[in-house]
């Protein structure tokens, strides 16, 4: 099957360089019953990207079992792969299969697998060395045909030097790596995927499809959709809904981009790191420079302002779409912009105690304080956005892009550094 074709069958349409690549490492690996890593960042669609390598197996009929190994508890995870035994455990009334009993002849997608306890990866390793296993609380050995594809938004490879994954399970799980490009990389289609979205919302609750105007378009491509398609389709449905037909303007859309208020502008969506610096540098400094924007909207209404009011409407979930490749009023030409230099004068001090607000980032650099280091840039990011989530860690857990466990283990090791 071409490409092409694979993009139509399974949704995954669009014609970005880096999609493409991506798309034929698929077709290359689906047929051979070879384990595969997907590597990409939250919501840009590693499971429809699963589902097209099991779609495309020998496997295809059997089932295809969706696991989330960072949704379930750590003293579960090891019962839920591999089954357990009545009375187990607490609560274990009965004896249960697991995952992969269920998957048997067919092909089990490990998402979030970086999340896995330490102890459950031990069990995981040997199960795809020998395709065997046991219960929790049996020694009866079984087998198991199952074909694993894993998925992450972490570096395992720095999981791995960090101490938190095993390096014999990393080597085992990454025999094929697929990197799924953000929606940053792929820009040619943001337009078109922005406005297919509001078609086929406006379809399903029979609604008016909102005409763009240029500077709404601008803003759409300009924006760097940190959350990739599962945040374009959100936005892309807040759209339809709350605007009821309504000609959609930059101010309509801007409160319902993640990090982006009246007062600061917009990030390109690949800047360059701070000079001497890396990747890690700058996503901070970006997430450093939103923050910086929300403070002056703050700001400015503590002083009689009226900023963009924001809004609590929440949508449902539905598999991640790629892209998709339908005519569009977008064009190359909306993507040349000009910023003002003074957009993005902003510094940052280096010293974590006074790593905060603006005024004191401005003020510790007027004193030739040196930058931060990226462990003091991450405290001073993660103190700050407890707190102005006044502590509620799932809230902080998603503006920061990161899952609640990480957030966990990177508030305990602050509060022991602290103690």
């Amino acid at each position: 099957m071409d490409r092409r074709a694979v993009q139509e069958r399974f949704g995954i349409l669009g014609d970005s360089p880096a999609l493409r690549h991506a798309l034929d490492r698929v077709r290359q690996v689906a047929a051979v019953d070879i384990t595969v890593l997907l590597e990409g960042e939250s919501g840009v669609g590693k499971e429809l990207f699963a589902t097209a390598i099991h779609g495309l197996s020998p496997r295809r009929h059997k089932r295809f079992v969706v696991v989330n190994c960072g949704a379930i508890p750590e003293g579960l995870i090891e019962a839920e792969l591999f089954g357990a035994e009545k009375g187990a455990y607490t609560g274990s009334v009965e004896r249960r299969a697991g995952y992969f009993e269920e998957a048997d002849g067919g092909t089990l997608f490990l998402d979030e697998i970086g999340e896995m306890p330490l102890q459950a990866q031990v069990r995981l390793l040997r199960v795809l060395e020998t395709g065997q296993f046991s219960r929790v609380g049996s020694s009866t050995v079984q087998s198991a045909d199952v074909r694993i594809v894993g998925a992450t938004n972490k570096d395992l490879g720095e999981e791995v030097r960090a101490g938190r994954f095993r390096e014999d399970l990393y080597y085992r799980l990454s025999t094929v790596i697929i990197q799924i490009p953000a929606l940053r990389e792929r820009a040619s289609d943001i337009g078109p995927l922005f406005e297919s979205f509001m078609r086929r919302i406006a379809r399903r609750y029979d609604a008016p499809v909102p005409q763009l105007e240029p500077g709404a378009r601008q803003l759409v491509l300009r924006y760097s959709w940190p959350g990739n398609v599962r945040e374009l389709r959100n936005v892309a449905e807040q759209t339809v809904v709350l605007s009821q037909g309504r000609t959609v303007t930059a101010d309509t859309i801007r409160p319902y981009l993640r990090g982006i208020s009246a007062a600061a502008g917009l990030a390109p969506r690949d800047p360059d790191p701070p000079p001497g610096g890396s990747a890690e540098i700058g996503a901070l400094y970006r997430a450093l420079l939103e923050m910086r924007g929300e403070l002056h909207e703050i700001r400015d209404l503590l002083a009689g302002g009226r900023p963009e009011p924001a809004t609590d409407f929440e949508t449902y979930d539905e598999p991640e779409f790629a892209s998709l490749p339908e005519a569009s009023s977008f064009s190359a030409s909306d993507t040349d912009f000009e910023l003002e230099d003074d957009e993005f004068e902003d510094d940052f001090s280096g010293a974590p105690a006074s790593f905060g607000p603006p005024e004191t980032i401005d003020a510790a650099l007027a004193q030739g304080m040196d930058l931060p280091t990226i462990e003091e840039a991450e405290q001073a990011l993660l103190r700050e956005a407890l707190r102005r989530f006044d502590g509620n860690r799932r809230q902080t857990a998603e503006a920061l892009g990161i899952s609640e466990r990480t957030l966990y283990r990177k508030v305990k090791d602050l509060e022991d550094e602290e103690a």
